[in-house]
């Protein structure tokens, strides 16, 4: 069982392999489009801006075979800036668009919140995740995870899913409920890093890549 990690030159590459590897599977770090648009499941990476994220798929061929992968319904899962790209727009230094995957708009974490705390971003740091109402962790990555745990994030924006149906898991920002996870069919986007969350980060990456196997076997 393979899972193909995208090279676009803005990622944090060995580490979420030698994540996945842990986690049972075979890794593959490329920026071959075909390889890409072929692959069994997909991991798109990503630290840094939006648009030169962007920037780096559109100039290495790859967004038309993100898209033919994503339409076809294998797996991909977005990780950090990775995530952020698979919404529509962002608002990050400009408007750009995005690969359009998830409905939404990346923007940035109010930086006073609700209850008039001003509050200093990136957030940097851990916090525990939270399940919104309506959401079913059932079938997804965060299977495995309750509101007790707790996650790894670097972040000054978040996408803000058009439809509440997709967001998958928020945490608490001064009391305020910032997007910590998101999912689309069979498209996931995790804002927090999973390679860095320790033991409940590779539990989240070990139940994608069973899920990965499963759709091998389908």
């Amino acid at each position: 069982m393979t899972v193909t990690i995208i090279d676009y030159g803005s990622g944090n590459l060995l580490s979420v392999s030698r994540a996945l590897e842990h986690c049972g599977a075979n890794c593959i770090v490329t920026g071959d489009p075909d390889a890409i648009a072929t692959a069994s499941a997909l991991v798109l990476p990503g630290v840094g801006a939006f648009r030169d994220g962007m920037e780096g798929l559109a100039s290495s061929g790859l967004i038309a075979p993100i898209l033919t992968h994503a339409r076809s319904g294998r797996p991909l899962l977005g990780i950090c800036l990775g995530m952020q790209m698979l919404a529509s727009s962002s608002e990050e230094f400009g408007d750009h668009h995005g690969l359009d995957l998830i409905p939404g708009r990346v923007r940035a974490i109010p930086t006073r919140g609700a209850s008039g705390v001003t509050r200093k971003t990136p957030f940097i740091g851990w916090a525990r995740l939270h399940r919104p109402d309506g959401a079913n962790w059932t079938g997804s990555p965060l299977e495995p995870c309750t509101e007790d745990d707790s996650i790894y994030l670097v972040h000054s924006f978040h996408l803000e899913p058009e439809y509440s149906k997709d967001l998958l898991a928020t945490y608490r920002f001064h009391g305020d409920p910032i997007t910590a996870a998101v999912r689309h069919g069979n498209i996931t986007g995790l804002q927090f890093h999973p390679e860095k969350s320790g033991k409940v980060g590779l539990e989240i990456l070990k139940k994608f890549v069973a899920q990965v196997e499963l759709a091998d076997r389908a």
